[in-house]
């Protein structure tokens, strides 16, 4: 039997956390036992204060007490050095669990989160993911570095004092118990709504997260057409709206711990009253009175700090909730259980599409592909030409297997790409992105990006037959220069040679190029068309062209319209035939 899921925002939802916390049982239960013990020490603290009262200042021999009043002090003393020392340990135990467990949690969704299909990040945007690796994490680790020991901690004390306090006046406490009871129901029913307003303040959080990742992605063109002030009025929007819910939240919780604290504190004062007017009848001494209140205060202050703990326990579940469905996700694309080996190509891999039908899950209605067939063989040049949305990014898509078809078949090497693993597909593939990307690091770091263990020498050589070489090595600090966040430092030209470099570098049989040389000026593409001339030799490559001039050279181009090919064949013979090819050809050519 299925276990029942929990409600959304509520405590149980930290259940989601027991894989994380399971590789650490020796630290929990270290942590444990010094939480215990420092809550016992704690309830030690007045029955040594009764003892005083009751031994150390009855009258006596001047001597005697002086003698006694020592005697305890020491033992009170002890009290206080022993929880001391159970208190740091329990503090430093449960902080290194809270760092540690949270770091896992957010290697594990972040590992994840790079292994979704495009299809997730059709419909999560990146700034949402971002909140939740930083914001709700960091909720998680306040409650288990933090407030879930001290709410530990105010239980097992708050439980002792009530034992004690029923121990020592167990009817007047009856009737305390009664009145906290009908105190607990109430607070739980109005726990609810902090649940849901704790839930949507993370979200509008998290909203405000994605707008500021989104522009600031994007800033060159948010400044060139001066959008400053309405980007900064729409995240001022955001954030507004974050806060109202913010405030939201933070009123009711503050409801109920002002309910909690006053209803619990009318509560123990009464039994503390019925106590006074004990040991004015003289049924319990002055020293069982004042143990009676030390126990009074610490079971009150026990009750405030859950109830404080308890709201963090609220929002500390809608993170951990919205961590779990990340965590939960399942890619649309994922390696087979059983992967079939790829063969060893001989000269470059061939690829094969058989009527393939393909629409992408965001655009249903409209089919990127429509009855696609097309064979590459080995060590061939095939340009892929064509308006904007034709289909021809569809063909590299579905290649490296960012998604899978509806209907048809595509094949590399003879094996159907549904049966082999990813890792194994996509080491064959090598991609030139017509948007080239270069991340925070060295030049030599960034072409080494295409095999990471190259040496230093074999990346020189890849940027030289790309054509880097120059520029690179006249950087301040040559191939060790930093390169700034997405490349900021280079100019268009310079960051698509060094994704060239990267596909060099990495040597694979299947030679992806969509516009590779669509950033560079013709003196540049004339040498990197050379460069890639040389480095299509011996393997398969598939060219996506807008500039035909680019591609008059391939063994044979293929116009799509629509997602369906309508003409297949060599420059010459394409423009001999005077359809669709030839009519882009005179339009460039004649330009």
């Amino acid at each position: 039997m299925s276990s029942p899921t929990p409600a959304k925002g509520s405590p149980r939802s930290l259940s989601g956390l027991a894989p994380f916390l399971r590789p650490y049982r020796l630290q929990i239960a270290l942590a444990g036992l010094f939480l215990v013990m420092a809550a016992v020490t704690t309830l030690l603290f007045p029955v040594a204060l009764g003892g005083l009262i009751d031994n150390g200042l009855v009258p006596a021999d001047r001597g005697q007490q002086m003698l006694a009043l020592r005697h305890h002090f020491f033992e009170l003393f002890g009290v206080a050095v022993a929880l001391g020392l159970f208190s740091a340990a329990r503090f430093y135990t449960v902080s290194w669990l809270g760092e540690r467990i949270t770091a896992d949690l957010r290697n594990a969704v972040y590992g994840h989160v790079l292994r979704q299909s495009p299809q997730f990040f059709e419909t999560t945007q990146t700034g949402e993911v971002l909140s939740r690796l930083t914001a709700d994490t960091t909720l998680v680790q306040t409650v288990v570095g933090s407030s879930l020991s001290m709410g530990l901690r105010n239980a097992v004390m708050g439980v002792g004092a009530l034992v004690m306090l029923v121990w020592t006046n167990p009817y007047v406490m009856a009737q305390v118990l009664l009145i906290l009871v009908l105190v607990v129901v109430p607070s739980m029913v109005f726990g609810r709504r902090v649940r849901k307003l704790s839930r949507a303040s993370q979200d509008r959080v998290a909203d405000a997260s994605a707008i500021a990742a989104e522009v600031l992605n994007a800033i060159p063109v948010v400044q060139s057409y001066t959008a400053e002030s309405r980007e900064s009025a729409r995240f001022s929007a955001s954030t507004q709206d974050a806060f109202r819910t913010a405030v939201r939240r933070t009123k009711a919780r503050a409801v109920l711990v002002a309910f909690i604290i006053i209803a619990t504190s009318a509560a123990l004062l009464w039994g503390l009253y019925a106590g006074t007017q004990a040991v004015l009848r003289g049924d319990i001494t002055a020293g069982h009175l004042g143990q009676t209140v030390v126990y009074v205060i610490i079971l009150a202050s026990a009750f405030a700090v859950l109830g404080e703990v308890y709201g963090d326990l609220l929002r500390a579940a809608g993170a951990t909730e919205r961590l779990m469905e990340l965590l939960h996700a399942r890619s649309a694309i994922e390696s087979p259980a059983a992967p079939a080996a790829l063969p060893a190509p001989a000269a470059g891999s061939a690829a094969a599409f058989e009527a393939v039908r393909f629409h992408y899950p965001s655009r249903p209605a409209t089919p990127a592909l429509a009855d696609f067939s097309l064979a590459v063989a080995p060590g061939e040049t095939v340009a892929l030409v064509g308006e904007s949305g034709a289909g021809k990014s569809t063909v590299f898509q579905l290649l490296l297997r960012y998604y899978d078809p509806q209907a048809g078949r595509i094949a590399l090497d003879g094996t159907d790409l549904p049966s082999v693993a990813l890792a194994d597909l996509r080491s064959r593939i090598a991609l030139v992105p017509q948007e080239p990307v270069i991340f925070s690091a060295s030049a030599l770091e960034n072409i080494r990006y295409g095999r990471p263990g190259a040496s230093d020498e074999e990346v020189r050589a890849a940027a030289r037959a790309a054509h880097a070489d120059g520029f690179l090595a006249a950087l301040p600090e040559g191939y060790d220069t930093f390169l700034g966040e997405r490349g900021v430092r280079l100019s268009g030209g310079q960051r698509q040679r060094i994704a060239i470099a990267r596909a060099m570098l990495k040597n694979a049989p299947l030679l992806l190029l969509d516009e590779a040389t669509s950033a560079l000026d013709a003196e540049s593409e004339r040498m990197v068309q050379a460069a890639l001339e040389s480095a299509m030799q011996g393997r398969t490559t598939l060219v996506i062209a807008h500039r035909l001039a680019t591609v008059q050279q391939a063994d044979r181009i293929v116009v799509l319209e629509h997602g369906r090919i309508v003409e297949q064949g060599t420059h010459a013979e394409l423009v001999a035939r005077g359809g669709v090819y030839a009519k882009l050809a005179a339009l460039q050519f004649t330009a």
